[in-house]
């Protein structure tokens, strides 16, 4: 049994209140619970490959909270950032594990949100994911990467 977060795959450490991942395994939320998080934001669909099927009540069962942000990756939305904004804003002081099936949708949505709410650089606010998918990146997602702070607000 995996105790240790820094085995999750694709797994960043934000800041001291935020880390991202890929898909954890069932077992691995036991993990990140003991690292002291207190949410758990899915930016997956339900139907991704690798995704736990139960997450829900793996994470809740743990004494953690749970949140889905469901992001199409073919095509993220104003307004799903505009939620993960709010739900964001609304967990400051709470330790938060965000995944998404590899981490790419949350290294984007976490760049946003290191910009514009944290106001951190561009260099500071791209993580080792984004940095890696950024050759091969699509439009969508370039699109999505230039969205202003006034069109998220």
């Amino acid at each position: 049994m995996m105790t240790d977060v820094t085995a999750i795959y694709n797994y960043v450490p934000i800041n001291d209140s935020i880390a991202s991942s890929g898909q954890p395994q069932r077992e691995q939320f036991q993990a990140i619970k003991s690292a002291g998080f207190a949410v758990v934001l899915n930016l997956a669909l339900a139907s991704s490959e690798g995704a736990v099927t139960d997450e829900d009540a793996v994470v809740t069962e743990l004494g953690m909270t749970y949140l889905h942000i469901p992001v199409d990756f073919a095509n993220p939305t104003v307004a799903d950032v505009q939620t993960f904004f709010g739900l964001m804003r609304g967990l400051q002081g709470r330790k938060v594990w965000v995944h998404c099936q590899v981490n790419a949708r949350v290294s984007a949505f976490l760049y946003l949100y290191m910009r514009y709410e944290l106001g951190l650089s561009d260099e500071d606010a791209s993580g080792p994911v984004l940095n890696a998918w950024l050759p091969q990146m699509d439009d969508t997602w370039r699109e999505f990467l230039a969205l202003t702070k006034e069109q998220i607000s």
